[in-house]
């Protein structure tokens, strides 16, 4: 069972900064955050694989940035230039690479992020 608990969540006006941290219980294959508005399906912003590598939502390249700090234990989603549509609760996730995917099977209970214009 990997347990996962997200922080940093917040307001800021659109255009600034934001940084959202994920302590892990341990880290898996794939490492990913994820953003929900009401009504609307979970979207995958971006993904921390085995290798280091790392994949992003075209609608946040260039502004999201995921990373991890091994020696805390934390994952880290670092945003920038904000929008107002950047505004949901954002999750983060931890899952397995399973047939040239990452199948994601834990779930943190969200941070919210609010954007204001």
């Amino acid at each position: 069972q990997v347990r996962l608990r997200e922080s940093g969540g917040g307001s800021v006006q659109a255009g600034g900064s934001l940084r959202l941290a994920c302590t892990a219980s341990e880290y898996t294959a794939c490492m990913g955050w994820f953003r929900q508005t009401p009504g609307k399906e979970r979207e995958g912003v971006a993904t921390l694989y085995f290798d280091g590598s790392t994949g992003y939502a075209d609608s946040v390249k260039g502004r999201f940035t995921i990373s991890k700090d091994n020696a805390k234990n934390t994952l880290y989603l670092q945003i920038n230039r904000t929008k107002p549509e950047d505004t949901a609760m954002y999750y983060c996730a931890a899952g397995l690479w399973y047939n040239g995917n990452c199948r994601y099977n834990y779930w943190g209970q969200g941070t919210q992020v609010t954007i204001s214009s």
